[in-house]
């Protein structure tokens, strides 16, 4: 496999970003819903118009990982949207972090995680939150091991299917701090 960069997404990757947003959403969880509640969740979720709004808003930043010219991965972050009573304008949140399957369990995955919430950390620290699907364990894992932890829950809509989605923060972690914490953990990124 060719060696994957990582750089900062701008307009001009918004068509491989939705295309691969929507790519990797059906590879890791399409299985899990009907054929009509996917096609809805990704017409709304991964449109072209939504991902170069995203690439538009100063508040937000997009990271694409290529490898071989190719579009592997990315990340999204922004400003923290989820339903929590403890969220402040201040909130960050990791929104998206997608790597194709073939890509996976290399490392590649903690790279982009380290290049995100050091965007996120940039103006010092502050709280990070994640959602994540409650049946996916691995990435649970690998956010407890970042220093995550479980403070909620609430539901998410694929079309008509709403599935159980829980909320984990971490409070603000200074930048020397992120990378004592991301080189320590190296070795058990999934």
């Amino acid at each position: 496999m060719p060696e994957p960069s990582i750089r900062r997404a701008g307009p001009a990757d918004a068509p491989a970003l939705s295309a691969l947003g929507a790519a990797t959403f059906v590879e890791t969880f399409g299985h899990l819903y009907p054929p009509a509640d996917l096609a809805a969740f990704l017409a709304q979720s991964y449109n072209l118009e939504r991902t170069a709004a995203d690439l538009a808003d100063p508040a937000k930043a997009s990271w694409i990982v290529e490898a071989g010219g190719e579009a592997v991965g990315y990340a999204l972050a922004g400003p923290c949207g989820l339903p929590h009573a403890e969220v402040t304008p201040a909130c960050g949140e990791l929104k998206r972090i997608y790597l194709l399957k073939a890509w996976q369990n290399g490392g590649l995955g903690g790279r982009l995680f380290a290049e995100t919430l050091g965007w996120l950390q940039a103006a010092g620290p502050r709280p990070i939150w994640i959602g994540v699907w409650s049946e996916n364990h691995g990435a649970q894992r690998f956010y407890l091991r970042h220093g995550f932890e479980k403070v909620g829950e609430y539901g998410f809509a694929v079309g008509a299917t709403v599935d159980r989605e829980y909320i984990l923060r971490r409070d603000g972690v200074s930048l020397a701090g992120l990378a004592a914490n991301s080189a320590s953990n190296e070795h058990n990124l999934a």
